[in-house]
């Protein structure tokens, strides 16, 4: 079986999933078959799996770090919010409910034994499992039927390394303060600390080295400098897409309250010729956009209310009759419609909702969801596009004989008749070079970046930086074999 060690941090947005990242790169280059697991993650950013389920998209850019396809096992509990008190929550893949929190609360100590099962057999896959936490552990009120952080710890029989965030201050409190608030038993599962997310000279903190190994007894495995290329990895949150200011080209993406799937923006704002642009709720579209982008949603229903409640529809058509383009994919797509029937009120209250009216298409809801991985080709050029559906719901209409992808002899999206209105249900896409080329071609930009070999040698970049400055070989000593409890 696998050696393994978890990764938490002293609180959330601490860099684990990086770290993580740059660990699983780092021992893949060292010659270990490794393997990435988080028990819980809470992301509306997911990626579909080569066996046919979901799981969160940070989890799947580590696989890529240890050369591995991404698998349901490496992120067995996804919760997807729908709401501000609740979410969909998927196990090993697939939906499992949707739940309140207060009633997930009540269910959760029922999903450690399929976390343990994903668990073990990813530890017969590898020689070392690299595990994320969620959160932080000091959240002592939600320990009782924990499973992402010290109660998964306890019942996997891991050992444990802590990180703090030295950017947002008080690193030291961070991190002897986690130790004095957790139960003795949970405080005695961590072996280590390392501090992230240092600016500057990292020898100005070796007094609060000292300071934090004397007062934990912990060893510590380093400070690690900021990485300043973490904005060419694939985003975990939205708000984390970086982009090229002063492109020729502007795409502007409105920030939907249940945003989802938003991976699509990464190649784009990896372009040097492209400035993408978040417009947060309360702002308008810009009219000087080129392409407006309608991304992916968690429910459909809800984010087209609030697309018009910030006058984004009107903003929309006024983009549209200036000749500007618009691309729907997923949500975006069906909201760009005629209409959305929900018969079943899978989204809400049963009913149909009217559309934007930019594609004569009508989507109908259906509680089945598509989850695939899909090779489309871009009919105008002939170029190979690889993604992925995530999505509930079937759109049809008289557009969607304008389809600009297909998938075998399957026609995919729909298109207005000036071809400036697009839509499609496939995510991904953008990452696919030639692909992206012609269709910023279009838009009269240029293109000559290969995304997937910048995001490998970032990956690269950031198992160099580890290795630089932290004790790697110290933080693999420290792994061990789980002792999961029967």
């Amino acid at each position: 079986m696998a050696q393994s060690i978890m990764i938490q941090g002293a609180g959330s947005n601490v860099g684990k999933s990086m770290v993580v990242a740059g660990l699983a790169r780092a021992y893949t280059r060292r010659g270990l078959s490794v393997a990435p697991f988080k028990p819980q993650n809470m992301s509306n950013n997911a990626a579909v799996t080569v066996d046919g389920g979901e799981i969160g998209r940070a989890q799947a850019l580590q696989a890529r770090a240890c050369g591995r396809d991404a698998h349901t096992d490496m992120n067995p509990v996804l919760l997807k919010p729908e709401s501000e008190i609740g979410a969909q929550v998927v196990v090993q893949g697939q939906r499992f409910d949707t739940l309140r929190a207060r009633d997930y609360g009540k269910v959760k100590h029922k999903l450690l034994p399929p976390v343990l099962e994903s668990f073990t057999r990813l530890c017969d896959t590898a020689d070392l499992v690299l595990v994320e936490g969620a959160g932080s552990p000091a959240e002592i009120n939600l320990r009782a039927g924990d499973i992402a952080n010290m109660g998964f710890a306890e019942a996997a029989g891991v050992p444990v390394v802590l990180v703090g965030d030295i950017d947002r201050g008080g690193v030291i409190a961070q991190l002897v303060g986690t130790q004095v608030i957790l139960p003795e038993d949970d405080a005695d599962r961590i072996k280590a600390f390392a501090v992230n997310k240092f600016r500057g000279d990292v020898r100005l903190f070796d007094e609060g080295l000292s300071e934090i190994a004397a007062r934990t007894g912990w060893p510590s495995l380093g400070v690690i400098p900021w990485f300043a290329d973490a904005w060419r990895l694939p985003a975990e949150d939205v708000m984390d897409i970086g982009s090229s200011k002063g492109g020729t080209l502007r795409v502007v993406v409105p920030r939907l309250s249940r945003i989802a799937n938003f991976d699509d923006l990464d190649p784009l704002s990896s372009e040097p010729d492209v400035n993408v642009e978040i417009i947060e709720p309360g702002r308008p579209l810009p009219g000087n956009a080129d392409l407006v982008l309608i991304p992916g949603s968690k429910s459909t229903i809800g984010d087209l209310a609030d697309f018009r409640a910030n006058g984004w529809d009107v903003d929309l058509e006024a983009h549209i009759r200036r000749g500007g383009h618009v691309l729907g994919i997923c949500g975006g797509y069906q909201m760009l419609g005629r209409e959305i029937a929900d018969s079943e009120g899978i989204e809400g209250a049963p009913g149909t909702v009217k559309g934007l009216g930019h594609l004569d298409v009508t989507t109908v809801m259906h509680p089945e969801k598509r989850l695939a991985l899909t090779q489309a080709t871009y009919q105008a050029t002939g170029d190979s596009v690889e993604g992925y559906e995530i999505h509930i719901g079937k759109t049809e209409g008289p557009d969607t004989t304008r389809a600009w992808l297909s998938v075998g002899h399957r026609p995919e999206g729909a298109a207005s008749p000036d071809g400036r209105v697009r839509g499609c249900y496939l995510h991904g896409l953008f990452a696919s070079d030639a692909f992206r080329a012609a269709y910023l071609c279009e838009l009269g930009g240029v293109s000559d970046l290969q995304f997937d070999n910048r995001v490998d040698a970032t990956l690269d970049a950031l198992a160099d930086h580890l290795e630089k400055h932290m004790d790697l070989d110290l933080l693999l000593n420290l792994a061990e074999t789980p002792k999961i409890q029967s």
